[in-house]
């Protein structure tokens, strides 16, 4: 079936949920996904497993989000800031790659990067994001069982 000129095609369906209290993230993770997948009480699960229930060597690597603070010169403003730090293992040996670090920092072994990771996390206001295989996420293999 044709359209006459100037009809304007009809737009595809999109998946798109609109902001509900502040679960903005997972709004933006079922929008990417283009389904619901994720509810409040799933994303809260996987927020209370501890460190330790990491499956570490099936993790590529992790992305924190962290507050930073704002200075001028020598002068410390009360304003926070985002950051993005990298973290990954590199010959057995895990590192912090902090664009704002001269050279990254070793953190040791898997030990030192949980450290490292609860440190950050008492700061609060921090996100931590896996970078996984295709596989690894489908088998949820990230997370130890044990």
């Amino acid at each position: 079936m044709s359209q006459g000129p100037g009809a304007q095609p009809s737009p595809p369906s999109v998946y798109h949920e609109r902001q509900r209290l502040e679960l903005c993230a997972i709004h933006a993770l079922n929008n990417v996904l283009q389904q619901q997948l994720f509810s409040q009480e799933a994303a809260d699960e996987i927020c209370k497993r501890p460190l330790s229930q990491l499956a570490l060597p099936q993790v590529l690597g992790l992305i924190l989000n962290l507050p930073s603070p704002v200075s001028l010169g020598l002068l410390s403003l009360p304003l926070r800031r985002r950051h993005w730090v990298a973290l990954r293992q590199v010959d057995g040996v895990y590192y912090n790659l902090d664009s704002k670090l001269r050279v990254p920092e070793a953190l040791g072994d898997e030990d030192g990067v949980r450290a490292f990771l609860a440190a950050a996390l008492a700061q609060g206001l921090c996100q931590v994001l896996l970078v996984v295989t295709r596989e690894v996420e489908e088998k949820g293999s990230w997370l130890r069982t044990d």
